[in-house]
């Protein structure tokens, strides 16, 4: 096969011995054109240092304020050189044979805007986390992990359409950024992938589950699997989704159901659990869009530009 350029983007924050595991599987892949960047999004604790020392061979950026996920990548993409991106979570580890599929499945078919590998969980890695997504419920802003959870016994063995791809690890032909623009910054964290993907589909293209490539992820390394940040910013993002995706006379409609249903129903469990940094949270994210209710920028679809430098 030809080995078209891949540039790999991957945030760092904190944990650099995390980001430091995932390149060293990095070097076993045996994919033949790939660049590896690394952008530390203003680690506040662990100096990232050590990656680059570690690693020279890497392309090390060093923000100077925490850009958010979508930040952290956009500023990965603007200087990468590859055909095509892929965007890979830090706390992944990867099978050395890993790339040459995700590759193919766009050379061969240009109607493709974006794929993702099968994802397994690396604690235990038998099991599936990522073969597909379903489309999102209009109303609830949520939507099923195709597999999640199974035991993975050959199930998953045929590439398939996908609703939405996995940020953890998908990958992106740098034509398709060029026409439909780089990720939203407003989203921060959480479901900004889902909005990009939204607006490829948009765009024309399809996204695929690409079955033998396989990436091992350990999920949520910097905000935590239960932590007060993830259901700020898990609950601000989904609502901020519904506002960018949402259209038509299904938007009053899933607008009534979030505040009649979903919201009150969400705070209270919080309540009743027992949990009030997480109440706070919650709170926090439905507060924010209150005072983000008119505007504009929320809307934005960010232009892709190339950094001069």
């Amino acid at each position: 096969m030809n080995y078209p350029l891949v540039s790999i983007i991957t945030i760092n924050f904190d944990h650099p011995e995390v980001t430091c595991q995932l390149l060293a599987s990095l070097r076993k892949a045996t994919y033949q054109n790939f660049e590896i960047i690394v952008v530390d999004n203003a680690s506040p604790n662990d100096d990232p240092a050590c990656i680059k020392e570690t690693f020279p061979e890497i392309i090390f950026i060093q923000s100077k304020e925490n850009l958010g996920f979508a930040g952290g990548n956009n500023l990965g993409i603007r200087i990468a050189k590859g055909k095509y991106i892929l965007l890979l979570n830090n706390d992944t580890e990867v099978d050395p044979g890993f790339l040459e599929p995700l590759v193919a499945k766009f050379e061969t078919n240009p109607q493709i805007g974006a794929v993702s590998p099968k994802i397994k969980f690396f604690h235990t890695p038998d099991t599936i986390q990522f073969a597909g997504i379903s489309e999102f419920n209009p109303y609830t802003i949520r939507n099923k992990g195709i597999g999640y959870g199974e035991k993975d016994s050959g199930q998953f063995e045929l590439d398939r359409l996908t609703a939405f791809v996995h940020g953890a690890a998908m990958m992106v032909p740098m034509d398709v950024i060029r026409k439909v623009g780089l990720m939203a910054e407003c989203y921060f964290l959480y479901y900004e992938e889902h909005d990009w993907a939204a607006r490829i589909k948009k765009a024309g293209y399809q996204l695929w589950y690409v079955h033998n490539s396989t990436v091992l992820h350990k999920e949520s390394i910097s905000t935590g699997k239960i932590s007060a940040l993830k259901t700020y910013y898990m609950n601000r993002s989904r609502l901020l989704f519904l506002r960018r995706n949402v259209s038509g006379i299904t938007f009053p409609l899933a607008l009534m159901y979030q505040l009649l249903v979903s919201i009150p129903k969400n705070a209270l469990v919080f309540l009743l659990k027992g949990y009030p940094g997480h109440f706070k949270a919650y709170s926090n994210a439905v507060t924010w869009h209150i005072k983000h209710l008119l505007s504009k920028e929320l809307h934005l679809q960010p232009n892709f530009t190339i950094d001069p430098t």
